[in-house]
């Protein structure tokens, strides 16, 4: 008998920008991932003003899933899952963003789409924004530092709600929304929230404010869900990286305890319904005046989330950098080395348990339904002679990962919902825009630049995925 519940979610995540392709098709607008070039590890990609030619954007393509999802569909099915996750893009339904009216060829695909997973038995886990916002949104409002954003926000909310109501069972809202706690770096800001920064500007502040008006969306985005589908439930998506103190040094604990208040405050404001103190004094002290209105402070309270969905890659470790009593938190700066565990070729540190502790910690905290949405192993595969994929690299870290989190629902009595490991068919990666920084147990034959057949094929971690799914987790 498996130490998971009957009704576990086993399953895949994606995320509309980083497979679909057809970025101008169906009457597709710009979002804020066709302005970003390719990149590579230690490497940024480059955010460009708009579409500019002699540029390579690699998400303009991506895997095409846009045209050939009827069979990556049914590859899905034989693979075994019983849920997908992906995104809904916001461009497709609203191209600019600002419109009165949804376009409905872009609904039509997402009918289709999750008609065809319906017929395979797949529940769908939907993210309403993956980091695909609509670029006029930035250029014409400045972003998510604009309080119009969240009635543009929830104007497409309302017509996903409508239109899948009974269909998708499983929301979130936004994708990752502490990401933006790395203020200094331009990747986080710009894919969260729109926010592209003048020199002179205080980063920080105009973060906070545009945190705040998402959380406010959020909010009024889960009070608007449970009035159109009660049966549906909602949750957030939290980027979960525990940040450990690099000894037992009381100082390095302290700078830990602080920097997890940076990073995951926004979980708390999602499923408490109020800011909570540490950051209240947090902002008193460096004088940042928020925008925040008394309707706000309601519709937090009322807008609390159902479960937590999550990410867990990594863990990272911090010294207390003698800067008592404050400890302020620069993740761009602060983050050392833990030598405790290996890392992968792209520096993202391996750490099994650190899901099991990231398990616990959301469980004390909240109380709440958690769900991993995200987990995986980016690596470059090889291809046979015989065309076959070897990737027992992928197989040892999921294996290890699925068994942290089975020990934290044994032994630790956590209410787990599911496990959705990203990238499950190979796709364009968020950060670096490459394709051969792979995760997918579904190999995709295109190179960095988009080039190869793109057809399908299973790796070995394919059939060891099938298997785990078959004995609800216990062949591992």
């Amino acid at each position: 008998m498996s130490v998971l519940r009957e009704d576990f979610l086993w399953g895949g995540a994606v995320a509309a920008h980083q497979l679909e392709g057809g970025w101008q098709a169906g009457g597709k607008g710009v979002s804020v991932a066709d302005v970003m070039t390719k990149g590579a590890h230690n490497e940024p990609r480059q955010i460009t003003p708009g579409v500019q030619p002699g540029y390579h954007y690699p998400n303009h393509e991506a895997i095409d899933f846009y045209h050939r999802y009827p069979e990556d569909v049914a590859l899905f099915a034989e693979l075994g899952i019983n849920c997908f996750r992906t995104s809904i893009a916001w461009s497709r339904i609203f191209p600019k963003g600002d419109e009165l009216e949804p376009n409905e060829e872009g609904l039509k695909f997402y009918d289709d789409l999750f008609a065809a997973c319906q017929a395979k038995g797949i529940e769908l886990v939907i993210t309403l924004s993956h980091f695909e916002m609509p670029y006029h949104l930035v250029t014409e409002y400045g972003g998510w530092r604009n309080r119009k954003m969240i009635d543009f926000f929830l104007r497409f909310a309302r017509v996903c709600f409508n239109r899948y109501k009974g269909v998708v069972k499983y929301w979130m809202t936004f994708n990752e929304i502490n990401n933006q706690a790395n203020y200094q770096e331009d990747f986080a800001p710009f894919t969260n929230s729109g926010l592209k920064f003048e020199p002179e500007e205080d980063r920080e502040a105009i973060m906070y404010q545009a945190a705040h008006y998402e959380l406010v969306a959020s909010a009024k985005a889960v009070t608007l869900c449970h009035q159109v589908d009660p049966d549906a439930k909602i949750g957030c998506m939290i980027a979960m990286v525990p940040i450990y103190p690099y000894s037992c040094n009381p100082e390095d604990m302290m700078g830990a305890t602080v920097a997890m208040h940076r990073r995951y405050w926004f979980a708390d404001v999602h499923c408490k319904g109020h800011y909570p103190n540490y950051m209240n004094t947090y902002f008193a002290r460096k004088e940042i005046k928020l925008d925040i209105t008394q309707e706000d402070l309601m519709d937090l309270r009322e807008g609390t989330v159902d479960y937590i969905g999550f990410s867990y890659y990594m863990s990272f470790a911090i010294k207390g950098q003698d800067n008592g009593p404050l400890y302020d938190y620069d993740e761009a700066h602060d983050l050392v080395k833990n030598p405790y565990v290996k890392a992968s070729d792209w520096g993202w540190q391996i750490d099994p348990t650190g899901l099991r502790y990231a398990l616990n910690w959301f469980a004390d905290r909240y109380e709440l339904p958690l769900f991993i949405v995200e987990n995986g192993f980016g690596a470059v595969d090889e291809v046979t002679a015989e065309g076959a994929i070897h990737d027992p690299y992928r197989i040892e870290y999921l294996k290890a990962h699925v068994q942290a989190m089975k020990d934290a629902v044994a032994y630790d009595g956590v209410d787990l919902m599911g496990y959705t490991p990203w990238g499950f068919i190979d796709l364009v990666s968020a950060g670096t825009g490459e394709m051969k920084k792979r995760y997918g147990m579904i190999y995709v034959d295109l190179d960095d630049y988009l080039q190869g057949s793109g057809d399908r094929s299973k790796k070995d971690s394919f059939y060891w995925y099938q298997k785990v799914i078959e004995t609800n987790g216990e062949s591992l």
